[in-house]
């Protein structure tokens, strides 16, 4: 059996198999050394090949197209090509259509290309050689003059038959031999190595167990080691069981296939990220919980006022909610003891920083202490640091994740042939995954086949035009927008300060009126996205991944300048003079404003799904009698995300229970826009790979929302005055004291303490420190993303690097076979001067 061999690198299958500059180096060391073995075997091999060449010529088989064309094989005799084939493949590769050389032909039968037409048998040859040498732990490469011949990686094998039946059955047997003394992962690795069909494999697997258990049933096994077998074979499968329990409890496992195999990779980021937060409101939401929620919930302070439930609390937050543990105000500034005892009746008695000193002397123990301010305050700041750190762990895997050397090619190579799961036989399975690979191949397949159009100077001026024309709309609109929530929350302000001094007897229509600032912001964030679509599709991009990087970027600065306007209203405004407006704890009031706009961004995202999603679907329909259906908005939804996020990450300070809301809002908008999205929307129609979307929102997530959010806690901890009459910091001049009156208490009730007070004076006193902190954190960023940078140009230089060796390697056979040529025109002369 006859293969060819095509030097064509050129090829895309080319560039999928130099994926690996590890393995090519490997092919270099085996070439060099297959050169110099042959360079040493003597007149003999040259003498055969020889004879070969001439026997090639006179059969006239000189053209060595029939060795170096693929797909095509000959049996024994000459096989008849048309002249245009010949034609197109001397127009393909010029080493076609030579005449060769014997020193040519040594180092073409040299070559590792040419082993691939070797025989079953000399394959089965060559492995039982490198069974054997694996056997005597020696690694390295035998001498080719010490195989077999027809384990010789020579091109006698295309026109010689291969070994007999007989021989092949005893290397067989042999190698099957070696294949059961091995370990078990040594087998694993030499059968992976074959180049043999995978039930050819299978069977030499089966054999080499067969025999192993025959040898093992055999030979008497003491009882203990069938024990101790048996004990591990179950260990290991109980252990793998639960791995896949475990794996078949994540979370939303068969939605994301589904989403992913009918929408691509596009949308399922989306939903990727709604779990990411997801599960990070999970973990704020435990850790305020256990630490400040249950033990003021466990101990609540005797209330001041009694109020009616209405059910307008549920949209504004205030009223009945006032005095409960959903807001700042409620917590308390004691600190309780709760393993003192009651000598009459023994139950529990809870001492305070209020209790006399009498009751305080009754107490036997006092152990148990629980300090509501600093638990405040320490909890806030370790859920903060905490969620900084995975923030930042996130965001650097999934750079080097993204960022990775990735061909488009390599990766279309892989799924076709490495992507099928095998175990899966269900019918639901099955369908999923094909839908997900058929979604997979076309947005690699878009992505190889994308050429970028020739543009003359006039169309790239116009362009320009365009695009400044579309950043000018939408930034001035931004701005109008901006400004005037700026002047209506100021408008609103001077409302609210102006019923207090007419002293307001209608609770509800002023509670009511408190909604006015979130409606107008929710409004905007809903209306405002639909123009940014507008003037993309004025702009005409012609990649849709570019499309939605700028739509994500138009977005991004909606949403951050809104934050910042609102940030500034409340801590500029409301927390400045919170006596103008009548409010005794300043601080409960920001947290029901940061639940009323948590609400209604919830209350306008669901109305945004039904009236954009599911009534435009019926109208198009029913009434334009068309079929298509409205894409999902990637860049607004997300950004949507990021922007409940960063009202969360505010809010927690004031309002320690808003990650549950903000939990319960994540957990409804998934199954709400699942739905929306399997029967409203349509895939896009052109498909794109979006390889680094996740990365950019976990980047702005991290910085411009958490950042922000962090920056806002913080100012208000270390700069605002707390309310004097509510709250864990009351009489304080701000919440940061806390930590600084337990330091010395510390050092007052026990001396050996001061190196703490000046470690806190000089760590967490002075900001230095914290700038120090998130200084390091951008810089470990930094330098892990110039390390894949560095690594991606590295690899990319590797690769041109074989490229160029695979240039290298034509050219130096080419002139090889030229100065043969030199050599052999002068003696024909001469022989015909000499007939003559």
């Amino acid at each position: 059996m006859a293969r060819s061999v095509n030097f064509d690198l050129s090829h895309p299958l080319m560039e999928i198999g130099l994926e690996s500059p590890v393995d090519e180096e490997g092919v270099h060391d085996s070439f060099n050394q297959l050169i110099a073995e042959q360079s040493q075997t003597g007149e003999s091999e040259a003498f055969e090949l020889q004879q070969l060449q001439r026997e090639l010529d006179e059969e006239g088989r000189d053209n060595v197209a029939y060795l170096s064309s693929p797909g095509h094989e000959f049996r024994g005799g000459r096989q008849q090509r048309g002249v245009e084939w010949e034609d197109d493949e001397r127009q393909i590769d010029p080493l076609i259509g030579e005449q060769w050389s014997s020193a040519t032909l040594r180092v073409l039968s040299s070559m590792p290309s040419r082993t691939i037409g070797r025989n079953r048998g000399a394959i089965i040859s060559q492995y039982y050689n490198r069974t054997m040498q694996l056997r005597r732990r020696r690694q390295s490469r035998p001498s080719i003059r010490h195989l077999d011949r027809s384990a010789r990686p020579s091109i006698r094998d295309y026109a010689m038959e291969g070994d007999s039946v007989d021989a092949e059955g005893n290397k067989r047997e042999r190698l099957v031999n070696n294949l059961q003394n091995l370990s078990v992962n040594d087998r694993i690795r030499m059968l992976r190595a074959m180049p043999l069909s995978v039930a050819e494999k299978r069977g030499l697997r089966r054999s080499a167990l067969n025999k192993e258990r025959r040898t093992s049933s055999g030979s008497g096994i003491p009882c203990c080691s069938q024990l101790k077998f048996y004990i591990i074979i179950a260990v290991r499968q109980s252990w793998y069981s639960w791995l896949s329990f475990l794996h078949s409890l994540q979370l939303w496992q068969v939605a994301l296939k589904r989403v992913s195999g009918r929408f691509g990779t596009g949308v399922l980021s989306y939903f990727l990220f709604l779990k990411t937060l997801l599960f990070f409101n999970l973990f704020l939401f435990l850790v305020t919980g256990v630490f400040m929620v249950l033990p003021q919930a466990v101990h609540p302070p005797v209330p001041v006022v009694n109020r009616s439930f209405s059910g307008l609390e549920l949209l504004t937050g205030a009223g009945y909610f006032s005095d409960t543990v959903m807001y700042y105000g409620h917590y308390s500034n004691v600190t309780l003891h709760k393993s003192c005892r009651d000598d009459d009746g023994g139950k529990d008695v809870f001492v305070s920083n209020e209790t006399s000193l009498e009751v305080k002397a009754s107490c036997k123990s006092k152990h148990l202490s629980y300090n509501m301010p600093l638990a405040y305050f320490f909890t806030i700041g370790s859920a903060f640091f905490i969620t900084c750190i995975i923030l930042v762990y996130s965001m650097s895997k999934s750079f080097g994740r993204s960022f990775r050397i990735d061909k488009s090619q390599s990766i279309l190579a892989l799924k076709v042939f490495c992507c099928w799961d095998y175990r899966v036989f269900k019918k639901t399975s099955v369908k999923l995954m094909s839908e997900n690979i058929c979604i997979q191949l076309k947005e690699l397949l878009a992505e190889v086949s994308h050429k970028q159009d020739k543009v003359t100077m006039c169309q790239k001026l116009w362009r320009l035009t365009v695009h400044g024309l579309a950043w000018a709309i939408c930034i001035g609109s931004i701005t109008a927008c901006v400004s005037g929530i700026y002047f209506f929350s100021e408008h609103m302000h001077k409302n609210l300060q102006q019923r207090t001094r007419n002293n307001s007897k209608d609770p509800l229509l002023k509670e009511a009126s408190l909604l006015a600032l979130p409606v107008v912001v929710s409004l905007i964030n809903l209306l405002l996205p639909g123009l940014f679509n507008l003037a993309a599709w004025m702009e005409e991009y012609e990649s849709p991944s570019v499309r939605t990087y700028v739509a994500i970027s138009r977005n991004l600065l909606l949403k951050v300048s809104v934050l910042a306007v609102l940030c500034y209203h409340w801590l500029g405004r409301v927390a400045a003079e919170p006596e103008s407006i009548g409010l005794t704890c300043w601080e409960s009031f920001v947290g029901q404003e940061l639940y009323r706009f948590l609400l209604m961004d919830l209350i306008f995202t669901l109305l945004d799904t039904l009236f954009g999603e599911f009534l435009w679907r019926l109208f198009s329909e029913r009434v334009l009698k068309r079929r298509r259906k409205p894409v999902f908005d990637i860049p607004r939804n997300v950004l949507e995300l990021i922007y409940g996020q960063t009202l969360a990450w505010v809010g927690v300070l004031f309002t320690p229970p808003l990650p549950a809301v903000q939990l319960l809002k994540l957990l409804l908008l998934f199954y709400v826009k699942k739905s929306s999205v399997m029967m409203n929307c349509q895939a896009p129609r052109k498909p794109y790979r979006v390889s680094q979307m996740t990365t950019i929102f976990i980047t702005l997530l991290c910085f411009p929302s958490f950042l922000g959010a962090s920056v806002s806690v913080t100012y208000t901890m270390w700069s605002i005055t707390p309310s004097k009459t509510c709250g864990p910091f009351r009489e304080l001049k701000t919440m940061f004291q806390a930590g600084k009156r337990w330091v010395e208490q510390l050092e007052k009730d026990n001396p050996n303490l001061s190196m703490l007070a000046k470690a806190h004076s000089y760590l967490v006193e002075n900001p230095f420190f914290l700038f120090v902190g998130a200084g390091i954190f951008l810089i470990v960023i930094y330098f892990h993303s110039q390390v894949v940078d560095g690594q991606r140009k590295i690899i990319n230089l590797l690769q041109e690097q074989i490229e160029n060796e695979g240039e290298d390697k034509k050219f130096v056979i080419t002139r090889l076979q030229s100065i043969h040529e030199q050599k052999r025109t002068p003696n024909r002369l001469t022989s015909q001067d000499s007939g003559c």
